[in-house]
């Protein structure tokens, strides 16, 4: 099984060891509002003009999982390689959050994008986002969620951290924030009833640290980027349990804008699903640990609809 690898969100990537930086601020949320800041440097997202998804230039987003600087490496080669197969200019946009790179697609300032689970199914509902292909991982076209907390809670529960800190990924993630806050209403609780303290770190590999370094006691994280950082950073991970798995669910998708040209999807389409009979774009797969892209299937998310309905139905925000 090669490194799990940060695909499922698609941010999970074949990185060299010790590339994972940390660049996002932690902001917080709840009972109270902690600025914790672990970052090595800063990465500028690449600006995105405005534009329709119809204007020479392809616009691509991608959603941050993982921190910034990994993140921009790899996706780069990926949009060179669009660029020279669909013979038009293309250009990479990282998003802050989740939200801003559902914004970009409604918009129209970008065509195609990365997406998270949870972004997906709300970029659905609100605006018609269509799901073009999805990534498989080892075989699999699905992930889980993992409590993850320190070595000293091994064989307890989410229901033993009341009381506790707890770090989300990103407000609209998935693994990362839909999933504990379904677990913790079937228990008939709310973070912040449940919680001491929580806040935000806007990528799964920070939160993974922020649990190892003790800022939390806790955390959901995407079970890619836990197996990934179980190669690339075993330090960090031998300093966590996984505590409960939740899911499987729907692997993150590549989206495409609802008014896109119908024959620019096809050619987009096409590219990525012929990519792993590509030698050059086997090379950008190997790189992005993924096996090959395929046809998605709308109803794989909707088990996130069911929990995204039973969040909303008991007052919370999903």
């Amino acid at each position: 099984m090669r490194a799990h690898r940060l695909s499922s969100v698609l941010l999970h990537g074949g990185l060299a060891a010790g590339l994972i930086a940390i660049l996002a601020g932690v902001s917080g949320c709840g009972k109270a509002d902690p600025q914790v800041d672990f970052s090595r440097g800063e990465v500028a997202a690449v600006p995105a003009a405005a534009s329709t998804p119809s204007s020479s230039v392809l616009r691509i987003a991608v959603a941050p999982v993982l921190s910034a600087l990994p993140t921009s490496g790899l996706y780069d080669q990926l949009a060179e390689y669009l660029a020279q197969k669909l013979d038009r200019p293309v250009e990479l946009v990282l998003g802050k959050t989740y939200a801003e790179i559902n914004d970009l697609i409604r918009s129209g300032e970008v065509a195609v994008a990365f997406v998270c689970t949870n972004p997906y199914v709300e970029g659905r509902e609100d605006f018609g986002m269509e799901l073009l292909v999805v990534p498989q991982v080892d075989g699999e076209t699905v992930y889980y969620s993992l409590l993850i907390a320190g070595p000293e809670w091994k064989d307890r529960s989410l229901a033993d951290l009341r009381g506790e800190t707890f770090a989300f990924s990103d407000p609209l993630s998935n693994s990362g924030r839909l999933a504990p806050v379904y677990e913790l209403a079937r228990l008939g609780e709310s973070p912040d009833t449940f919680f001491e303290r929580t806040i935000f770190t806007y990528s799964h590999d920070s939160s993974i640290r922020a649990v190892a370094q003790g800022v939390v006691t806790a955390a959901a994280v995407d079970s890619l980027v836990f197996s990934y950082m179980s190669t690339t950073d075993p330090e960090t991970i031998a300093k966590v349990e996984v505590l409960e798995r939740w899911g499987p669910y729907g692997i993150s998708p590549v989206v495409v804008h609802p008014r896109l040209e119908p024959q620019v999807k096809a050619q987009l389409r096409d590219v990525f699903l012929g990519m792993a009979q590509d030698a050059e774009g086997r090379v950008i797969l190997d790189q992005l640990a993924i096996d090959r892209f395929v046809p998605g299937d709308d109803g794989a998310y909707d088990s996130v609809r069911k929990m995204r309905t039973y969040i909303r139905n008991r007052g919370m925000e999903p």
